[in-house]
């Protein structure tokens, strides 16, 4: 068994920064199942939200906040995020992170601006914020003796026991090695930061990793989860047959871009007093109405009228990617569609991370804190990420001296079977139609209906792949599916619940916001026995 003083679940941003931190207290393990690059920050392409020019103010950053939220967010994080912004840049910056450098002596770094900001206050790397960020925590934290990193391992399921005042604790996790076999690693503290659940969705800007595990373990685990029903669809994915999960940044439309239709009509005038700078939410829901209507199959996104030079130096990622699939952003506008991007809700924490479970952190897309509220601002999750993971492992290395070492030995893994799978058709039939029903009916408009039967169709679902759990020998595609298939649940569940429409959940049956009924959370959590 191995035991580790903290131990960390993914290696993307808020990860690899809570390990940084926690490092300088402890050992640290950071279990990630796959390379320890692939993440979701990794593919962040816009940048960080940070209030860092002159005529910008905090008080500008949390009104746009509060105002893309839709009335759900937690006015006292965003306060405090946004406050905290400036110096994660910097702790960033001196981590090794080569922002973009500001032609501007006023301002240290080269600042963009996306859709729902007044102001120009996104910290980037060119367009390949997301790359930079991750390589130089990831050099830093490979540097570092207390840290090991485990790769191609699998979180199965947290491991609870009871604590001293006998109330359930999390002590650490049932992991699945590239032998095959199940593995418990003990922690005296456990951190979530596994990302989002964009693969539940048929259409998704994530990678492949992205199957919600934190959030299903965590829920398995008897922790509190919350707003789930608020998915959001980022409107500029790249549509093209050969393209897979490649986002067109948000950062194109604030350097200029228009949305167009195919006939070359612009449209997002008609819908918010922002056009093609709305927020998202209203963004890819005037897309989701607009094809609809026409019965096209993508809108363009069109910044050809800005000069090439600036063009390509401004986005080269997005720009060489784009010309190997025979479109040049600097003369052709660029197909594209919504596609689901960045989950606000998951697992409830406070303001220093802990989840309901003692013992257990929570950051990044992951955790639900109350800063997104029902629409996340554009490039607040990266800030959010720095924030909470800092503030996470300052309170596990404070409860360090207090909290327990794990037992020498860990409950064995029993929930699973251990015959070989005969029948990899299932686990892939299931995976494909759970994705496409999530598309239809769990997509960016809903209505009753369409939730009933999707509710209906993962009840049949589920049952089948929890006898294939049952029976076989699990494999990270099956437990993938697993964990899919209890976000799925949540996710429905939320929606269902959610009489009205605010935000990120649109309902036809229930189209205008209800403050007497509905300004608040909605929380779910399973009783263990």
């Amino acid at each position: 068994m191995e035991r580790f003083d903290f131990l960390v679940l993914g290696s993307g941003i808020a990860g690899l920064s809570f390990a940084l931190d926690a490092a300088r207290a402890g050992t640290v393990a950071i279990i990630t199942k796959k390379r320890d690059s692939e993440s979701n920050t990794n593919y962040a392409q816009g940048g960080i939200a940070a209030v860092l020019a002159p005529g910008d103010s905090f008080e500008a950053h949390v009104r746009d906040t509060l105002t893309a939220g839709g009335g759900l967010c937690r006015p006292e994080v965003v306060e405090r995020v946004v406050r905290l912004g400036p110096d994660q840049i910097r702790v960033l910056a001196r981590r090794g992170v080569a922002f973009t450098p500001s032609d501007d002596p006023a301002v240290p770094f080269d600042l963009g601006r996306e859709g729902g900001h007044s102001r120009r206050r996104i910290v980037h790397a060119r367009d390949m914020t997301g790359r930079a960020v991750e390589q130089a925590l990831l050099d830093r934290a490979r540097e570092n003796p207390n840290i090991r990193f485990f790769e191609n391992h699998f979180a199965v399921d947290l491991v609870v026991t009871a604590g001293q005042d006998g109330r359930a604790r999390c002590a650490g996790v049932h992991v699945l090695g590239p032998d095959g076999a199940i593995h418990p690693f003990g922690a005296r503290s456990t951190c979530l930061a596994t990302g989002g659940a964009g693969k539940v969705y048929l259409y998704t800007s994530n990678p492949d990793i992205a199957s919600g595990d934190g959030i299903a373990m965590a829920y398995r685990a008897g922790a509190e989860v919350a707003n789930m029903e608020f998915m959001q669809f980022h409107p500029t994915c790249l549509y093209h047959p050969f393209a897979k999960n490649f986002l067109i940044s948000e950062a194109v439309r604030g350097e200029g871009g228009v949305l167009r239709l195919r006939s070359g009509e612009p449209f997002m005038d008609r819908y918010h007093p922002m056009g093609c700078l709305a927020p998202r939410d209203v963004v890819a829901r005037a897309i989701d109405t607009e094809l609809k209507r026409t019965g096209d199959d993508h809108v363009l996104l069109d910044i050809t009228h800005r000069a090439p030079a600036f063009v390509r130096d401004r986005f080269p990622g997005i720009w060489k990617t784009c010309l190997e699939y025979g479109i040049d952003i600097t003369r052709d506008p660029i197909p594209v569609v919504p596609a689901a991007h960045y989950l606000c809700g998951g697992v409830r924490v406070d303001l220093a991370g802990r989840t309901t479970l003692p013992g257990l952190h929570a950051v990044g897309e992951v955790a639900c804190t109350g800063l997104h509220g029902a629409n996340r601002l554009a490039s607040n999750s990266l800030l959010e990420a720095l924030v909470y993971a800092e503030a996470a492992a300052r309170d596990a290395v404070d409860a360090l001296p207090g909290t327990p070492r794990p037992p020498d030995r860990l409950p064995e893994f029993s929930g699973t079977g251990t015959r070989p799978g005969d029948d990899d058709v299932v686990v892939s039939q299931n995976w494909d139609e759970l994705r496409r029903f999530m598309w239809n009916y769990v997509g960016i408009v809903r209505t009753d209906r369409r939730l009933a039967r999707a509710r209906r169709r993962l009840e049949l679902l589920r049952e089948e792949i929890l006898d294939h759990f049952r029976r076989y020998r699990p494999t990270p595609d099956l437990l993938e599916l697993r964990n899919l298939g209890q976000v799925a649940d949540l996710m429905i569940r939320c929606a269902l619940a959610r009489k009205e429409s605010r935000g990120l959940h649109y309902n036809l049956d229930h189209p205008e916001a209800d403050d007497d009924r509905w300004k608040r959370d909605t929380t779910i959590r399973r009783v263990r026995a």
